[in-house]
């Protein structure tokens, strides 16, 4: 498989699996094989992981996936996404193929039990990007790596730092892929990448059934958060605030202060998930092409076949050619 950067230019690419899966599964009709196995959201996470292959060119490759189990968060706060619908089954019975695929393209998959997959990928991104927390091996030079985040979650987003933490969001029918850097986020929702856990502290988040402050929507929690910078100011200044805002926004703040730091607490991305980043397990390195290839007819992938990246041997003839 192409390594695509040098080794003086490293690009980690982390896939939030469950996240591209979900994306996936909601983005082709049920297709299913001859025999009558459901592989939709197979097909469409393969799709994916192989333009992912192809346009990022990463020096290494990690797919994380959440766990069935409950996460610190459920324990925190048991409302945490207590309405959200169980995974549907016609999806559900397509996991064990995705993570076939994964493994026979020889990508390490990453997963713990009580963290997220995002959480999980957040803790490789502070080891990654600043060698914070525990020790990575094999990760040489600081700030030698740029890091790509894969997902269709804009949690994640909150992750971003610069042009060397992104976060990429496959595209999907018409829609094109998108790249978030600093720039990008700024300019979506008028804050910094840091920010939007403060906005969500305020504001809530109804997919995640994040409570927030009762009655501050977005537009409001923008503006005080632009306003003073971060959730710890903006209670702060309370006394300020309601000159500023009024009264109503005065009590509301005031009324809400502890459903806005326990939704803090929930919206932001753990960083110290128990894990250590191998750069050297995550080399995106040869596989076995006649047995993915094996698998793909298989599984009547047909038109994917073409697009399986190069193995040892195919890239030697190539060096060799050139």
């Amino acid at each position: 498989m192409n390594r695509g950067k040098s080794d003086q230019q490293k690009r980690l690419v982390l896939i939030d699996g469950h996240s591209v899966l979900f994306r996936a599964f909601h983005a082709y009709p049920p297709l299913t094989t001859r025999k009558g196995e459901l592989i939709n959201a197979v097909y469409g996470f393969t799709n994916i992981l192989l333009s992912v292959i192809r346009e990022l060119s990463p020096s290494h490759l990690v797919v994380c996936f959440d766990r069935d189990k409950p996460t610190f968060r459920h324990v925190e706060y048991k409302g945490y996404k207590a309405h959200r619908p169980e995974m549907p089954a016609d999806l559900a019975s397509q996991q064990e193929r995705v993570w076939e695929i994964v493994s026979i393209l020889n990508i390490p998959i990453f997963s713990l039990e009580g963290y997220e997959a995002d959480d999980v990928i957040a803790t490789l991104v502070k080891q990654a990007a600043h060698g914070k927390g525990q020790r990575v091996k094999g990760r040489g030079k600081k700030n030698d790596i740029e890091v790509v985040i894969v997902t269709g979650d804009r949690d994640a987003l909150q992750l971003v730092e610069g042009k060397r933490v992104v976060v990429y969001t496959p595209g999907r029918g018409k829609q094109a892929a998108t790249l978030w850097d600093v720039d990008v986020v700024m300019e979506r929702y008028g804050l910094t990448p840091q920010q939007l856990t403060d906005f969500k502290a305020l504001a809530g988040d109804s997919s995640d059934e994040i409570p927030g402050v009762k009655g501050i929507g977005p537009k409001t929690a923008t503006t005080l958060i632009q306003t003073y910078g971060d959730l710890g100011r903006v209670y702060h200044h309370l006394k300020e605030i309601k000159t500023k805002f009024g009264e109503a926004v005065f009590q509301k703040l005031a009324d809400g202060k502890e459903s806005a730091h326990l939704s803090m607490k929930l919206a932001t991305i753990a960083t110290d998930a128990p894990i250590v980043l191998d750069l050297g397990k995550c080399v995106v390195s040869d596989y076995d092409k006649e047995k993915a290839v094996e698998k793909f007819r298989a599984l009547e992938f047909t038109t994917l076949i073409p697009r399986l990246p190069d193995d040892s041997f195919e890239q030697m003839v190539q060096e060799e050619m050139f």
